[in-house]
Formats: structure tokens, C-alpha cells, sequence
């Protein structure tokens, strides 16, 4: 854990927060359209790209691959290249990057080394590599799924039917089907398991191979199949990231204030587009309108009963929310983010608890009660998402001091000063 002087007094307004805010591109989309870029048959642009340490470490691992990725404008471009061998890609702690690339990596005419920050060294990858070891690659890993490994890139991938376990992460299938198409016969990937969690996520990769010209089914459950072809050139607009509006819909209901956040699309894949329904199930309301999708808070938060199974990665976010409803919440079905950047079931119960909270653990989830909270440190185990939790317990409790506040450039960079504008 980090001393005293790492720790950032989280904002407390005083008052009901009036605002509005715009967000950073998704990184989510960023990061695919990354990789189908250099995988296509021709330059083309990434606009709005997420400028962060997750998206900049994929034009890194691109870039070291062979393709020319230029990052200096808000729209990035990038020049694919012959796929080459015997380089080593920093995955940092990005989840796309350790899980999307390898399978990119395949295709290279030599070995390609992956390793990453030590919090990553944790997180596991036995399924994309089980998953391209059964389309034909040869991977070094010492049995252990985990980085470092080694991919042996042979110039090209039989590809084909596999059949995986993705039901710790949807990262799994989404990295096997984003590389498809440049495979000899394409991918036919099944899935068997316990249901798979974050499935927009699958939906947004399926709808980001389409919009490239691919050829995708993904009619049968459990089962989705990319057709082997061209991956067009497609310059790719970058939708807000949804799911980066948590803390700032959260000013609104834990201060019954009102928050406008500008462009919200009016349709999207995006795990993120839930917070207007979970927004109402706790009382408040939200208004899509020509400026965007406005958030109006309750005079008193409900608790909820949720499963967040496909939208996990709000699970930190509307944990906190939670602390302040007048009633117990029930918050089900991730499991899988045990295996995040932290075990962030773990580590939410035990920061709220730190705090003063009456929050337990279940197997897939947290029960919250109400309690009378405290101010004190909050650790963010290097977890972007854990520092979103501890910015909105800071709305509603003064002197909440955040360990590592910077560990939120992962996918918002300069969030810190964004949100001490943002709440005034």
C-alpha cells in the first residue's frame, strides 16, 4: 500500500451537483478498432480515440508487430504492415493487449514474447492460449496460463473450430474472433460453460468485425462464427465511454443534483448504456435529449437487487451508490471480476468495511446495508474501476482519501482534474 503522501482527498460538494461533462472516447471500441486496423487491407483512422495508458500500450504492441500506428492527433491512423516476429509486446495491465494481440501475434513470421506489469502476471490467459494452441499455433507458456508467454508465429493460423471456457471473461472469445478472418478458415468458437459474462462486449467485437466487412454468425448460443476474407479499411468514429459516466451519474444521485453527460449515443453495445436503467431502479430518472443523456437523483436512493453479470465492469461504481440507499442491496452474478485487475469483489468489501460500511461478500457478489460511514484511506489495489468506487463514497462522505488516484489513466487519463472541475 501506498503512504500518506500518495493519498488524494476525494472532492465532497457541499451542495447538490448541477453539471454537465464529456467524456473520453471508450476504450473498448478504441482498442478493437485498433487491432482490426492493422489487421485490414489498407491505412485508415481511429477518430476520437481514447488517448490512455491501455489504448497507448496497443498502438505500442501494434506498432511493435509491424503496422504504423500514429498517435499524435485526436484521430489516430494507422498503416498496417506485414506481421513480424521476434519482438516482445508490453502488455502493462491491459486486458485487451495481454488477450487480443496474442492471437494477432500468430500470424507473425517468428516468436513474439508477451509479458506485462506485475498485477497482470496474475490474470488469466489459459483459455486464449488453449484456444489458439487448438487452431493450430504453438505457444511457450510452462503450463501455466499465465503471462509471460511466448507466441510462435508461423506466418499463418489454420484457424477452425475450437472450443473454450470463456466464462471467466468474454475478453476470451472476442480475441479469437477479432483475428479470425485472417485465418486460413476462419474461426468457428464455441463456448462451454458456465454463461458467459460482459456478453456486449462480445456483441460490440461481432458489430466491429461487421462494420469491417466480415462476415460473422452469430445466430446459435454459445457459438460464433467468423468467416475467413478481407478485413476492409474502415476509418471507425469512437463512441463516449459509458462506462467512465458511472462517477459522474453517481454526482447526481448520491447529491440529488442533475448531470447532463453529452453525447450519449442513442443506440450501442456498450456494458455502459445500463446505468439509465439501474439510474431508475434507484429512484432517479434519466432523460435522453439533444445534449445528451441528463441524470436527475432521488431525494432518497432505493437499494437494488441486480444481477451484473453482463456488465461487470460497473459492479465498483454502483457498489458505492449503493452504501447510500435507505435499503439493503443484492448485487449477483460476477464472480468473474475476481480475476480482474484485482479481486475487486475482495477489495470492495473490504474498503467499504474500512470505512464503516456492513458489506459481505457472497460467492458471485456483495450484499450492502446501510451503515454510517467515515472518512479514512481507500486502497485501489492498481484498479482504475476501485478509484471510481472511491470517488463517489467521497460525495457523500467528507475526508475520503484515495490511494493512487493516477491508476484511473488507464482509461481516463487527467480524471483526477476532471473531476475536481467537474464538481466545481
Amino acid at each position: 500500500m501506498n503512504d500518506l503522501h500518495d493519498l488524494w482527498p476525494a472532492p465532497h460538494p457541499e451542495s447538490p451537483v448541477r453539471a454537465s461533462v464529456r467524456l473520453p472516447g471508450s476504450k473498448s471500441i478504441t482498442n478493437r478498432a485498433l487491432v482490426l486496423a492493422a489487421i485490414s487491407d489498407g491505412p485508415s483512422a481511429v477518430r476520437r480515440a481514447l488517448r490512455s495508458r491501455d489504448t497507448e500500450l496497443m498502438a505500442s504492441a501494434l506498432t511493435e508487430l509491424g503496422s504504423a500506428v500514429d498517435t499524435t492527433g485526436d484521430d489516430w491512423t494507422v498503416r498496417p504492415g506485414p506481421t513480424r516476429g521476434r519482438v516482445t509486446v508490453d502488455c502493462g495491465l491491459a486486458g485487451t493487449v495481454m488477450r487480443f494481440v496474442p492471437p494477432v501475434a500468430a500470424l507473425a513470421d517468428g516468436p513474439v514474447v508477451f509479458d506485462g506489469d506485475p498485477h497482470a502476471r496474475s490474470r488469466p490467459m489459459r483459455e486464449v492460449l488453449e484456444g489458439l494452441r487448438g487452431l493450430g499455433v504453438a505457444v511457450e507458456d510452462e503450463d501455466r496460463g499465465l503471462l509471460p508467454f511466448t507466441v510462435i508465429g508461423a506466418g499463418h493460423v489454420r484457424g477452425g473450430r475450437v472450443t473454450i471456457d470463456a466464462s471467466a471473461s468474454s475478453q476470451f472469445v472476442s480475441a479469437l474472433l477479432l483475428a479470425g478472418p485472417r485465418y486460413d478458415e476462419g474461426v468457428d468458437v464455441r463456448h462451454d460453460g458456465k454463461p458467459v459474462p460482459s456478453l456486449p462486449h462480445i456483441d460490440m467485437t461481432v458489430a466491429q468485425l461487421r462494420l469491417h466487412g466480415v462476415e460473422v454468425d452469430d445466430s446459435e448460443d454459445n457459438r460464433w462464427v467468423v468467416a475467413p476474407g478481407n478485413v476492409k479499411a474502415v476509418d471507425v468514429d469512437v463512441e463516449p465511454d459509458l462506462s467512465n459516466a458511472a462517477p459522474f451519474v453517481a454526482a447526481a444521485l448520491v447529491t440529488g443534483g442533475e448531470v447532463t453527460v453529452h453525447d450519449w449515443p442513442e443506440s450501442t453495445t456498450q456494458a455502459g448504456d445500463a446505468l439509465r436503467e439501474i439510474v431508475t431502479r434507484m429512484g432517479g430518472t434519466a432523460e435522453p435529449g439533444s445534449d445528451g443523456l441528463t441524470v436527475t437523483g432521488p431525494e432518497t436512493l432505493h437499494g437494488i437487487d441486480y444481477d451484473l453479470h453482463d456488465i461487470g465492469e460497473l459492479t465498483p461504481a454502483v457498489a458505492a451508490l449503493c452504501l447510500f440507499a435507505d435499503s439493503p442491496s443484492h448485487l449477483r452474478g460476477v464472480a468473474h471480476i475476481r480475476g480482474h485487475e484485482t479481486d475487486r469483489i475482495t477489495a470492495l468489501a473490504t474498503e467499504f468495511n474500512s470505512l464503516g460500511g456492513h458489506v459481505t461478500e457472497t460467492e458471485d457478489g456483495l450484499t450492502i446495508r446501510p451503515a454510517a460511514l467515515t472518512g479514512g484511506p481507500f486502497h485501489t489495489y492498481a484498479d482504475h474501476r476501485m478509484a471510481h468506487a472511491a470517488v463517489i463514497v467521497g460525495l457523500g462522505v467528507p475526508g475520503v482519501l484515495v490511494e493512487d488516484v493516477a491508476t484511473t489513466a488507464k482509461t481516463f487519463p487527467g480524471f483526477a482534474d476532471a473531476w475536481s472541475k467537474f464538481l466545481g
